[in-house]
């Protein structure tokens, strides 16, 4: 909607003059000269096709009309001002939200999130944990922690990690009736999907295995569902690395045999610019941004330790070495 408003200097203009009743003491609450003021007053005037003021004494004072603008605009001044002053605070002061996907938050942020408290006890955060997509600046969000490929007009981003899909599932699937211990064998178990079902397709495809319906099993809204239902023993699931480090290197899940496929979605750190320099941003920022790096280091030296590929989980059969 547009708005048929005549110059911003010419109300703020009158306002202050009609507040002090004196051009000269506007001017220096603008910090402009009388001259100015009287100017902006005139062009204000002109532009509604009525005087505001009357002059007695050298003084001002308000006319019908004038007398009409003046506590609507004085009304709106008040509640811009206060306006600005809360957003200035918010920056400053006051919790810090971050809104994460349910997924990410249960199995990866939330663990980690006490280090972040330690080293800022100052800043309280406030989690949002869904799958809506948020709209900063329409919603009470400072930080966003999105899956995606990095295309984000308008926003600052910050890539935290591109984990490949890695085939998980309970131990006591290994030796179960029928056993899990080679890829072939996944034709004689229930695959767990989340909303992209076709990941399962991809990766059999990739790897050469045929005879198996990728598009049976249980379907989940999050993955961290699927997860946890791979935990239980329901299924075999095929998950992002950082969904599933804890539960690797406690024994939770394993990985049955070395099979993963690239995954085309990473997960990035997102806000406006115009939030970039909030102090409780930068320090959420910074921190998350290192514990990122920090896993990717200890990954890649365990990885190595174990003689695997850079990057990759240590093997098979829950020799994750790495702790996160």
């Amino acid at each position: 909607m547009a708005y048929d408003l005549p110059s911003l200097n010419g109300l703020r203009a009158f306002e202050a003059a009609a507040r002090n009743g004196s051009v000269k003491d506007a001017a220096g609450e603008l910090y402009v000269t009388p001259g100015a003021v009287s100017q902006q007053i005139k062009t204000l005037e002109d532009a509604l096709g009525t005087p505001l003021f009357r002059r007695v004494n050298r003084g001002l004072q308000l006319n019908e009309a004038g007398a009409a603008l003046y506590p609507v605009l004085r009304e709106s001044f008040q509640s811009m001002a206060g306006a600005l002053d809360r957003l200035k605070m918010r920056g400053q002061a006051g919790p810090l939200t971050v809104s994460v996907m349910p997924s990410f938050a249960l199995k990866w942020l939330v663990p980690r999130l006490g280090r972040f408290r330690e080293r800022h006890p100052e800043i309280d955060v406030r989690l949002s944990a869904s799958m809506h997509l948020v709209e900063f600046g329409r919603e009470d969000v400072d930080i966003g922690i999105r899956i995606g490929q990095g295309n984000y007009p308008g926003l600052r981003s910050h890539l935290l990690m591109r984990e490949k899909l890695y085939v998980i599932c309970s131990p006591k699937l290994l030796d179960g009736h029928p056993p899990l211990r080679r890829p072939e064998h996944l034709r004689h178990h229930t695959l767990l999907h989340d909303e992209s079902p076709r990941q399962w397709q991809l990766c059999l495809k990739l790897h050469g295995i045929e005879g198996l319906d990728a598009s049976r099993g249980p379907v989940f809204n999050d993955a961290a569902m699927v997860v946890e239902a791979a935990i239980k023993g329901q299924g075999v699931a095929l998950a992002r690395g950082e969904l599933v480090t804890q539960d690797l290197a406690e024994g939770r899940l394993v990985q049955p045999f070395d099979l993963s496929m690239p995954n085309d979605f990473a997960t990035y750190l997102v806000y406006p610019e115009a939030v970039a320099d909030w102090p409780k941003v930068a320090a959420f920022r910074d921190w998350i941004i290192a514990e990122a790096e920090g896993e990717k280091q200890r990954r890649s030296e365990g990885t190595r330790q174990a003689g695997g590929d850079d990057g990759a989980f240590s093997g098979a059969h829950g020799t994750e070495t790495a702790q996160p």
